[in-house]
């Protein structure tokens, strides 16, 4: 059964790598690295040798090199060199569970750099077909406590198992002997956070494109060599595993995990959907919002386009622009006086037709190019509380996502930053960069929201985010994850 799986993987593996790097602005790969981020570009590596890359963090293209083919690598940057480790057969590939894991350095990962050469590889670990572990799928993990350097490894064929390695050098420790870890799963990863070590392992069947059920669970431990239990106390070495991906909402089989740490509450993890059912059903690369909840690790959504209420998670109130409040007309009697036997009447939503007038009257009277201010007040879900979340694909954008516009449901008015780091809204989008957004899942479920340019000041912002002054006033500050003024909540 494992042999036929791989067999297959292979089958689709040679008709990947045919169209690959054809795919040019395109997310296609299998089995991707972790991403690491050498001279401003953000780079991953797959299955077959090459990988892609990305200048803004959206769009992705082909472009890297790795030499020596094989599967599954995982990459790091250590020092100011680079360390990719990959697979040379194994996992059923070409010769069977004769695995072989191997380690090279490069001082830089674009291509072009003269700079760009790989070191010899140096095996680190190995399989010999016949005993319990297939040597593929190798994950890094340099610990962040101790300065030691641990690589996991290892497919459905046998176990999961740990060696340590040398960070200056990247070969095996002497002396040091692997450590069988897991069942039940492959494409590992070893990451670290808050005096815990978890190791994801990549659980299901792969390589079946549409059908694949592959997911990504996950076990910690308070030491790199385990044991590791999951959430209801199970050990991954006895098929333990808590769900951190499962299949998406046009998207299955979640593989080879990969955690990147963008600031302080601002993580993502990429991975591979083995099918995408909105692109012929290809692998593709996945990057999404990486949370964390009673100290375990899920995947968030991807953010959608949609009309949303932006709430202040320092009090609870809304987001709004600055205009008279319009109170709705109802019929009214005392409470003690209604007939409980009476029947009820719905009463409609508040329309932007009944209150845009007052608007549009404000912004004459402020005489400031039809601009209204923004301010924060009690959310009642009114017209000028609620704001529509576009994507401006062609604006670029950042890890997990492109650039958006939010406006007022209904209008063009759009949020923009000023050069006095306040907001305000303009009366309409004209596309500028203080005039786009990012906007990104924070690792507690709240959001942070930054204009992508600020007036006056160089460079693409990556520092200020939208951040509440008291209950009532809106402005740009410096993020700081540890206060709630920087956060907020979108309510859809």
């Amino acid at each position: 059964m494992v042999l036929k799986k791989y067999i297959l993987a292979a089958t689709l593996n040679v008709a990947w790598l045919g169209s690959a790097f054809a795919q040019i602005g395109q997310p296609w790969i299998h089995d991707p690295s972790t991403l690491v981020e050498c001279d401003g570009k953000w780079y991953t590596f797959g299955t077959g040798g090459g990988g892609i890359v990305t200048d803004d963090g959206w769009s992705w293209h082909s472009g890297p090199v790795r030499p020596g083919g094989g599967a599954a690598p995982d990459a790091m940057k250590i020092g100011d060199r680079y360390l990719i480790a990959y697979s040379a057969t194994g996992g059923g590939l070409g010769g069977g569970h004769n695995g072989r894991v191997l380690t090279m350095w490069n001082e830089t990962l674009d291509p072009q750099s003269p700079r760009f050469k790989f070191t010899e590889p140096i095996e680190v670990a190995s399989s010999d077909g016949d005993e319990d572990c297939d040597a593929i799928d190798a994950g890094l993990l340099l610990d962040p406590t101790t300065g030691r350097l641990w690589l996991s490894y290892g497919t459905y064929f046998g176990n999961i198992r740990i060696v340590e390695l040398d960070p200056k050098t990247g070969a095996r420790k002497d002396g040091n002997k692997a450590k069988d870890i897991a069942i039940d799963c492959e494409a590992s990863d070893l990451i670290y956070k808050d005096g815990y070590y978890y190791l994801l392992g990549t659980h299901g069947t792969c390589c079946d494109g549409v059908n694949s059920t592959y997911n990504i669970v996950c076990g910690r431990s308070k030491e790199p060599t385990g044991p590791y239990i999951d959430n209801v106390g199970r050990d991954m070495f006895h098929g333990g595993g808590r769900m951190v991906v499962a299949g998406g909402k046009r998207a299955v089989g979640a593989g080879h995990f990969g955690r990147t740490v963008i600031d302080e509450g601002v993580e993502v993890t990429s991975f591979h959907w083995e099918a995408d059912l909105d692109r012929s059903g290809r692998s593709v690369l996945a990057v999404r919002p990486l949370l964390w909840k009673n100290g375990w690790p899920y995947a968030g959504e991807k953010l959608e386009e949609g009309t949303y209420s932006i709430i202040s998670e320092r009090r609870g109130y809304g987001l709004e622009i600055s205009v008279d409040f319009v109170r709705m007309e109802q019929e009214r009697a005392m409470w003690n006086r209604v007939n409980p036997n009476q029947p009820t009447k719905s009463i409609p939503n508040q329309t932007l037709d009944q209150v845009k007038d007052g608007w549009n009257a404000i912004a004459d009277a402020w005489k400031k190019n039809g601009n209204i201010g923004v301010r924060i007040g009690d959310y009642m879900g009114r017209p000028h509380q609620n704001w529509t979340i576009t994507a401006v694909p062609e604006a670029g954008g950042y890890l997990s996502n492109p650039y958006f516009k939010i406006t007022i449901e209904g209008t063009e008015r759009a949020l923009c930053a000023t050069a006095d780091m306040e907001v305000e809204t303009v009366a309409k989008f004209t596309g500028d960069d203080s005039q786009l957004w990012r906007i990104e899942q924070l690792t507690d479920g709240t959001y942070r929201i930054m204009p992508k340019k600020i007036p006056g000041k160089e460079g693409v912002n990556k520092e200020y985010v939208l951040y509440s002054i008291a209950d009532s006033t809106p402005i740009l500050e410096k993020y700081d994850f540890n206060s709630d003024n920087s956060k907020w909540n979108l309510k859809k």
